[in-house]
């Protein structure tokens, strides 16, 4: 099996458990701060995911200016595509990590 699919699928969707962890420690308990921090790491995970794909493209060889080659723009309607793609592999990790924050509530009820 090719590494260079299995290391960065493993590696969104141990990011995927692991930012709503790490983002609950800022924000306050509640079920509308976790409704925020569900979105906010969401979208963490958005532009991770976008950076992952244009790390593993100039990783390959494929030199920045010919990804900009078609327009700024374009290139990021691309990475939003591929992160939106990769959602299948770190979105259901990150609605279980944020589904499993309430229990280690100190001062709010769910």
């Amino acid at each position: 099996m090719g590494w260079g699919l299995v290391l960065p699928a493993l590696g969104l969707a141990l990011a995927g458990w692991a930012v709503p962890r790490l983002l609950a420690r800022l924000f306050p308990e509640g079920v509308r701060p976790l409704l925020w921090l569900a979105l906010t790491a969401a979208l963490a995970m958005q532009a991770l995911s976008m950076a992952l794909f244009l790390g593993l493209y100039l990783l390959q060889g494929v030199p920045l200016s010919e990804l900009v080659r078609p327009g700024h723009g374009s290139l990021l309607l691309h990475l939003a595509r591929l992160g939106a793609a990769s959602a299948l592999i770190w979105g259901p990790l990150l609605v279980l990590s944020v589904a499993g924050l309430p229990r280690r509530w100190r001062r709010a009820s769910w």
